[in-house]
């Protein structure tokens, strides 16, 4: 058996993994900070290191031979020419123009794929996830920002520029909020991690009766997306109000990619997913009265089955895809 190491670059964190190649396990899952202000020689530094350190684990604890370990699969936020191996831009970790792929693969001599992150996880949801056996799946990966895969056919759809399923960059308020990529009114400004602590925040400053006002002490710098999910678990009435709005925004995405791509799974992969039924419910039920008929009955909607590590196990799909023709 042979294996490969899955590196998941995101916003907040990088997580490398070792996976079996046929994805039946995966040893040695090392995490640090991205801390992207500090420069991408410094990123990439990490990222060596992590890889280095889950082959070691894998050695000890799998007792798999480090020559066994035979390619390194790269998921990175994007746009990206992944012909080139390079990042072009990517509004979170202010990176232009970097040849990751080659950099990596220098870095811990193995030969190296590169993919965009959220491509990663939806593929590695597909291959071994929630979404395996599907023929048409569309996912949304939901964190510091949103991002978005469509696998058709068992083949990621990659578009003609390497930027199809950049979901959330997809308008629902043509004068909404400002996104950082520019735009207004982006699904990422409502519905990731960082809106909706934002959103959670704004609410706190107006004076409503919540218990997240108390965990942070006071200061709402600290509220995050988690506390809002843990606090809603627990009863409270205003986090439960923030997680429906969620599920309404993300509904009208998810209702415009189901009545265009008609896909058999729509699979949401993050942290999002803590939030249980108190979200998949309501984001059910809005997809339901906004997309048609036929396409929603066809269709599941369900949180991933890769927590933590769909990225990794994603990005080693995308490397037997791209340099051994299978999967």
């Amino acid at each position: 058996m042979r294996y490969l190491v899955g590196v998941d670059i995101g916003g907040t964190n990088i997580v490398v993994g070792t996976v079996a190649e046929d994805g039946s396990a995966v040893h040695g899952v090392r995490s640090a900070p991205t801390l992207p202000e500090q420069g991408p020689e410094a990123v990439l530094g990490r990222i060596a290191r992590l890889v280095q350190e889950s082959i070691g684990e894998t050695e000890r604890a799998a007792g798999v031979a480090r020559d066994r370990v035979v390619g390194v699969g790269i998921g990175s936020p994007g746009p990206l020419d992944r012909e080139r191996g390079v990042v072009l831009l990517t509004p979170n970790l202010g990176w232009r123009d970097l040849p990751l792929r080659s950099l990596v693969s220098e870095a811990v001599g193995l030969p190296a794929s590169l993919d965009n992150d959220a491509n990663c996880a939806v593929y590695g949801e597909w291959w071994v996830g929630a979404a395996r056996g599907a023929k048409y799946v569309v996912g949304l990966t939901i964190g510091t920002g949103i991002g978005g895969g469509i696998v058709l056919d068992g083949e990621i759809y990659h578009g003609t520029s390497d930027v199809a399923g950049e979901i959330g960059h997809t308008t629902i308020d043509s004068t909404g909020r400002l996104c950082k990529c520019g735009n207004y009114g982006c699904l990422e400004a409502y519905a990731s991690g960082p809106a909706i602590a934002a959103r959670a925040a704004e609410g706190i400053v107006a004076g409503v009766e919540t218990r997240l006002r108390d965990l942070v002490g006071g200061d709402l710098s600290k509220v995050t997306a988690q506390m809002v999910y843990e606090a809603a678990h627990t009863g409270d009435e205003y986090a439960l109000e923030v997680v429906r709005d969620t599920a309404k925004f993300l509904g009208a995405g998810v209702g415009n990619l189901v009545n265009i791509f008609n896909p058999d799974v729509v699979v949401v992969v993050g942290g999002v997913t803590m939030a249980g039924d108190q979200l998949f419910v309501p984001l059910r039920g809005e997809v339901k009265r906004r997309a048609f008929k036929p396409a929603v009955d066809r269709c599941r909607i369900v949180p991933g089955e890769l927590p933590g590590t769909a990225g990794v196990v994603g990005a080693v799909a995308t490397f037997k895809n791209q340099v051994w023709g299978e999967v």
